[in-house]
């Protein structure tokens, strides 16, 4: 995702504020930092923009998926459901808690089936994890509902998709928390950061504590500040902050660019009658950042995509095959390869996804085909670009 593809002056203006003033540190050095406090800025910022009251930066989007589980005191033995198409971190902050992860079925939003988290749903269950992959999201009032029918919390993984909505509301804001990554291939970049958004005040006073080791951040001297429970350092930096607030104000303007590539694609692609796309739930609003597609069989989404590559047409993915994104490959997960033990909870309740049945989810991911939609192609560019790949499916079908 193409955050970095436009980057400029407006980005070193505000890191240079940072290091004009010589604190590079979010916290404390009142008297030294000119006035400038750029992780406070963007928090504010993230916050009207997302319209919640709450927004708390963190180094990463794992980090803002640790902390904010942990905010909501999730910990060893919960159960998190999360869906088998994701990103490795969705999983690892699950487990950096001592949770346990609970991978069921997608369907063809290419996102979490309600009906499989329904059925996935045990008295040791905390969390619903929707995970909005390339830019779109899972039916989030049918998981709501769950949620609400099953006193549990949802956590919405927004980190591919910053900018979308659902029913009105943007996307991280819909559930009970939001997490969104800022790193350096995201919508927007700080380069390394993420953050977390809440309208609780308990979990927002929580995850400002956790995320920087406990500290209640009360008063101005920070030698003096109380730890009211254990907490570990996932702080952003001022360098990286600085990033985000310039980046932020131009997320209007990328999710614009990001539309119009889109539509022009998925205007070709849409003459193929062999080519469905990806189902975005009733009154939600995709990002954008890629158009995802069906072919009629796996074998012909093979062929397709490995024509694609020698046709030119770069940052197409097969996400089937793909290491990071896909359960078939996550060997490290399913036989708990760590460097250290983790908790009994973990392996006494960690299905075996050795022998899982997830043959639903490779009916859509087996044939689905995700091209990235960049921000730096002229008119041009997406036009040669849509006849190419128009061109290539009809070849290979």
């Amino acid at each position: 995702m193409p955050g970095f593809e436009l980057f400029g002056d407006k980005e070193r203006e505000q890191v240079n504020d940072v290091l004009n003033s010589g604190v590079l540190m979010r916290y404390g050095f009142d008297g030294k930092r000119n006035g400038h406090w750029k992780a406070k800025e963007l928090e504010k910022a993230l916050a009207k923009r997302m319209m919640v009251k709450h927004a708390q930066l963190v180094s990463s989007g794992t980090a803002a998926l640790t902390v904010a589980m942990a905010s909501a005191g999730v910990g060893a033995g919960d159960e998190v459901i999360m869906p088998t198409f994701t990103f490795v971190a969705s999983f690892e902050a699950v487990l950096a808690l001592g949770a346990v992860p609970i991978l069921v079925d997608i369907d063809d939003t290419l996102t979490l089936d309600p009906k499989a988290v329904e059925s996935a749903i045990t008295n040791r269950t905390r969390v619903i994890m929707p995970v909005h992959m390339c830019g779109s999201m899972a039916n989030l009032r049918a998981l709501k509902e769950l949620c609400d029918k099953h006193d549990l919390i949802l956590v919405e993984d927004a980190c591919q998709a910053i900018g979308g909505s659902y029913e009105g509301k943007p996307l991280g804001s819909y559930g009970d928390l939001g997490c969104f990554s800022f790193d350096y291939v995201k919508t927007i970049t700080c380069g390394e950061g993420g953050a977390l958004i809440t309208n609780d005040e308990t979990y927002y006073k929580n995850a400002d504590h956790y995320s920087d080791h406990g500290h209640d951040h009360i008063g101005t001297d920070r030698g003096a500040e109380g730890h009211p429970f254990l907490g570990y350092n996932y702080r952003i930096s001022e360098l990286h902050a600085a990033v985000g607030v310039a980046q932020l104000k131009r997320l209007d303007t990328f999710l614009g660019i990001q539309k119009k590539n889109y539509n022009t694609i998925k205007k070709a692609l849409a003459t193929i009658p062999e080519v469905t796309f990806r189902t975005v739930p009733e009154n939600g609003v995709e990002n954008y950042s890629f158009i995802s597609f069906f072919l009629p069989t796996e074998d012909q989404a093979r062929k397709v995509h490995t024509s694609l590559t020698t046709a030119g047409v770069d940052a197409c993915f097969y996400w089937y095959d793909n290491n990071w994104h896909y359960h078939r490959k996550w060997a490290h997960l399913k036989h708990l390869k760590t460097l250290s033990y983790l908790p009994s909870k973990v392996y006494d309740h960690l299905p075996n996804y050795d022998k899982a049945d997830f043959s639903k989810s490779d009916y859509w991911m087996g044939r689905t085909i995700s091209c990235l939609i960049k921000l730096s192609w002229t008119k041009e560019e997406v036009g040669q670009r849509a006849q190419t790949m128009a061109k290539t499916i009809r070849e290979n079908l």
